[in-house]
């Protein structure tokens, strides 16, 4: 997937990284909050993205640590860093809400099951609001956090904001609907 070599590539041309140190810089900036990335996805990217001769591998022995591979990017990796960076940011804008797939049977649901439905959306969409504030609060004063990676957790809060609002209406009309 486009993305996650985005993602790979995009953390690599900072500094070199083993695929657990990646896999980890994934986790710290909840970078699998907003893309859909997994643990086991970067280590098969690193893989692929290294037979393509995007990245190159280094093992490297420190101390009486195991040994580890360190990628850094190439000049082709480079190249498809840019080059992804064009395509992704020229294509339509997409939100994959997944429970989408219970609004649009909402109205199939019985009335006690719907109730319970937009409870359970409202609750989700709460949680993670909290914990994007929290997670805004826990790192603005913090000097190494990008200020872009600050705009794409305020980006995520005004969306949470927007759901938690249409829910509410939405709920609000279900619910008439008895």
């Amino acid at each position: 997937m486009a993305t996650i070599d985005l993602i790979v590539l995009g953390i690599l041309k900072k500094e070199p990284l083993s695929a657990y140190d990646i896999q980890k810089l994934v986790e710290y900036r909840n970078i699998s909050k907003w893309v859909k990335i997994s643990t086991p996805s970067i280590y098969k990217k690193v893989i692929q993205l290294e037979e393509k001769k995007y990245i190159n591998g280094t093992t490297i022995k420190e101390g009486n640590m195991p040994e580890k591979v360190v990628y850094s990017l190439t000049d082709a990796g480079e190249k498809e860093f840019e080059k992804l960076a064009l395509e992704i940011s020229a294509m339509p804008v997409r939100f994959f809400l997944d429970f989408n797939a219970v609004i649009v049977n909402l109205l199939s649901l019985s009335p006690e099951n719907r109730e319970q439905c937009l409870s359970n959306i409202k609750d989700g969409v709460k949680t993670l609001k909290d914990y994007l504030e929290e997670n805004i609060n826990t790192k603005e004063n913090v000097p190494d956090i990008p200020e872009t990676g600050m705009a794409v957790l305020q980006q995520q809060v005004i969306l949470a904001q927007a759901i938690e609002n249409w829910v509410a209406s939405l709920e609000k009309d279900a619910l008439c609907q008895k």
